[in-house]
């Protein structure tokens, strides 16, 4: 279940039953603090005379990422001024860049592989066994994808006025923004507001140095040279679970390695071990339950010492991929000079405003929640929203998280060790892909729909899938959620025949009535 932020305690309520329900802010009862009237008409009015007209902006945003470039195209259309600060020099942030793109343009193509080499021969097409993969092109493609996409931010920008200030954004004061440009100098932009949007950046286990070679984080395995032989994966999260299964599929023998006894950690138990045997039989290894001690380079090789339960085993391997989470971006933000409260993540509260209140703090860098793209889209949507003098919030009850495996895992709300734990009264209801006809067709027959549903009202709590294209499935369970439905609701609406939604419709007459039809 998603860990909620401090943003969202104010727009959430815990109902008798037990289980929170998402409900939009209410924005005229704890109103933003600042003149929301006054930005759009009045605002260069407040701006030192002794800056240049194009220098002064209702809102400058640090970070152009998918928050930063997201919030200042909203804020835009909704009529403010805005800039945005982006040193990468390519807009996207990591999202586009070094993360979400690049990997699923990967899988892509080594899911088209891995299907030639493996599964053609059963659908009656030869020669599938006999191909090969040019690593070099693959990456091309993915550059070429990538590109691509930045470029169309760019065009964004242009159509919605935003301006693009390339270079390393400081807050120097309350309506300061000291940008160090890239190509040398530096810019002062004077903002009615900040909008801090930085991202994250991969976490490393201390005392390991990365050399994006042989040790690599998220980063440097989106651009090795060649496939290694033998690959280490340290975390059974999303981006060792994604990378890994992509170098698995092209040839390298891969051991992840976690240090909790389970895969997919927040994914429900039941679906992540089906999750898990799946991807053993495509090829992955996995090492759980053991505390990494040591992971040394030496020469073209590198040492991974592990223990669990007092024994202690050495692995080498070719390479070895951090991927142990993600913290929050912060240095060389001013926050420390402007007084600016954080701990592990800026401190804001319900409007995501930081303690200085005309400062604002969205997506990976604020608050304590998940690292989604998507979520922190939504929170600078809401910031801009709120800064024309509308009533912006995010549900953060119904915010749906994917793993781009094969098949995919899909989550939205709690699982049934939530409700276990929480001791909510639950029912549920499962279907197997084995028993969907569009999966029989497509030979994609691995994996189960699991709903959850409160077992006094209905109401559904939350949906765990891992089938083929789950990650599109789960879109229609968060619009159940976000509408408050109980599973009947779902179990009542015509999915189209034959199709992979049917075992979403399945599973909810499974939790809704007791069976399914199929199954």
């Amino acid at each position: 279940m998603l860990r909620q932020p401090k943003a969202a305690k104010a727009v959430n309520k815990t109902t008798a039953r037990g289980i929170t329900t998402a409900r939009k802010v209410a924005m005229k009862k704890t109103p933003v603090k600042t003149a929301k009237k006054s930005i759009v008409k009045t605002s260069k009015a407040s701006f030192s005379a002794a800056a240049a007209a194009s220098d002064e902006y209702d809102l400058v945003v640090i970070g152009g990422g998918p928050a930063g470039y997201v919030g200042a195209i909203k804020a835009a259309q909704l009529g403010l001024k805005v800039a945005c600060v982006e040193n990468r020099g390519s807009l996207g942030g990591t999202c586009l860049n070094v993360g979400c793109i690049p990997s699923k343009a990967l899988l892509n193509s080594t899911h088209h592989y891995y299907d030639a080499k493996n599964h053609f021969k059963s659908l009656g097409i030869e020669g599938g066994e006999g191909v090969s993969m040019n690593h070099e092109a693959m990456m091309k493609t993915k550059e070429g994808v990538v590109t691509g996409l930045t470029k169309g931010i760019e065009g964004l920008f242009k159509k919605n006025k935003v301006a693009y200030v390339v270079g390393k954004g400081k807050i120097t004061g309350t309506n300061d923004v000291t940008v160090a440009l890239n190509a040398g100098g530096s810019q002062s932009l004077k903002a009615k507001n900040i909008m801090i949007a930085t991202g994250s950046e991969p976490s490393v286990i201390p005392g390991v140095v990365v050399d994006e070679e042989r040790i690599v984080t998220s980063t440097g395995a989106l651009s090795l040279k060649a496939v290694p032989k033998r690959m280490v994966v340290i975390g059974a999260g999303v981006i060792g679970l994604e990378l890994g299964s992509v170098y698995s599929r092209v040839g390298s023998d891969v051991t992840v390695i976690g240090n909790v006894n389970r895969i997919a950690v927040g994914v429900d138990s039941e679906v992540a071990t089906a999750m898990q045997k799946t991807l053993t039989k495509q090829g992955l290894k996995f090492k759980l339950g053991v505390a990494v001690q040591s992971v040394v380079r030496k020469g073209d090789e590198v040492e991974v010492t592990i223990n669990k339960d007092g024994a202690t085993e050495v692995v080498t391997v070719d390479t070895v991929l951090l991927s142990t989470g993600r913290k929050p971006f912060m240095q060389g933000l001013g926050l420390e000079e402007m007084g600016i409260k954080f701990g592990r993540s800026i401190d804001i509260n319900e409007h995501y405003q930081t303690n200085i209140p005309n400062i604002y703090a969205v997506g990976d860098v604020a608050g304590n929640k998940p690292m989604l793209a998507h979520l922190a889209e939504e929170e600078a949507i809401a910031v801009a929203e709120n800064l024309a003098g509308k009533h912006g919030h995010v549900d953060y009850n119904s915010v749906p998280s994917v793993i781009y495996t094969n098949p995919e895992v899909a989550c939205v709300g709690a699982s049934e060790d939530d409700l276990k734990a929480q001791n909510i009264p639950y029912k549920v209801g499962k279907f197997p892909f084995l028993a969907n006809s569009r999966a029989a067709t497509n030979l994609s027959k691995d994996g189960i729909v699991k709903i959850m549903a409160c077992s006094k009202t209905d109401k559904i709590l939350g949906v765990h899938m891992m089938g083929p294209t789950a990650g599109e499935l789960i879109a229609e369970t968060v619009i159940a959620m976000a509408f408050g439905a109980s599973s009947e609701d779902l179990a009542r609406i015509c999915h189209p025949h034959p199709g992979f939604s049917e075992a979403v419709g399945e599973a909810a007459k499974a939790t809704a009535f007791g069976k399914a039809i199929h199954f």
